[in-house]
């Protein structure tokens, strides 16, 4: 599917948003936190509400740090939550992974995080992240891998849930088994200094299961998503429900555990 074709499958409904504003730079970037220091331009791709960014503008500062995101409307929470954490050294943009506006060698730090698995063409996404970072710099990209997803107990529903999501992903031109795949792009990419890892996201606490299974029922029944599987064909309204539910009773299991495994490249240019 051509890269100006692809959907972004999660959309931007309150349960999504509920997920991406838990996530800080420590839970979701530990790999680059490393290569971090005051004064470097960072730019983070895909910034989402800014919760990420703005650990990386804490870290970088007084260096700037520019956020870009495909969708407008995400910024405004973006913005508010750098303004919310005193931070002046953050700007925000919309922006096209696939071709930058920004000049050859502009940043010291590259980051994208959860975004490959969205992109008509994540080569091409990198090489264009790869261009705009300064020689001696890093491009850092993490993202899950949801074939690799785990839990217990293994209900029914739950991998029909799993194998579903695969599918509208997918048909939308995205690949949600990316995590697998990060060192390959990366190499298509053109990079060959490249330190690959894995990290992992995991729910068992009573709070954590409840927080993390609610979220994905009701992302199931009233997200963007929930309405491309419908519109696509690929499930019905009683089977999202039904999937719903089991997400409930899973999380109300005092055995339950989940799993959510990443994928991490850090390539030096």
């Amino acid at each position: 599917m051509p890269e100006e074709t692809a959907v972004y499958t999660h959309g931007h409904h309150e349960s999504v948003l509920r997920s991406h504003t838990w996530r800080t730079a420590e839970n979701s970037a530990a790999y680059l936190l490393g290569e971090l220091r005051p004064g470097l331009d960072v730019l983070d791709v895909g910034c989402g509400p800014g919760t990420i960014t703005a650990g990386l503008a804490a870290l970088a500062a007084p260096g700037r740090v520019t956020a870009v995101d495909a969708a407008e409307d995400v910024l405004h929470q973006a913005r508010a939550h750098a303004a919310e954490r005193g931070l002046d050294n953050v700007h925000f943009a919309v922006a096209d992974v696939h071709a930058l506006d920004f000049p050859d060698d502009s940043f010291d730090v590259v980051h994208a995080h959860q975004v490959l698995q969205h992109v008509g063409d994540p080569v091409q996404a990198l090489r264009e992240m790869r261009r705009v970072c300064r020689p001696g710099g890093v491009v850092a990209a993490r993202d899950s891998d949801y074939g690799a997803f785990t839990w217990f107990p293994e209900l029914p529903a739950l991998t029909e849930w799993q194998e579903l999501y695969r599918r509208v992903a997918r048909a939308n031109g995205g690949e949600p088994d990316a995590g697998r795949r990060l060192l390959s792009w990366a190499r298509g990419a053109g990079f060959t200094d490249i330190t690959p890892s894995a990290a992992s996201w995991c729910f068992a606490t009573p709070a954590d299961r409840v927080w993390w299974s609610g979220l994905w029922a009701d992302r199931t029944v009233a997200s963007v998503y929930a309405r491309l599987a419908v519109e696509g064909g690929h499930t019905t309204r009683e089977r999202l429900s039904a999937v719903a539910d089991a997400w409930r009773a899973w999380g109300a299991d005092e055995d339950a555990w989940f799993m959510v495994p990443h994928g991490e490249v850090l390539c030096r240019v």
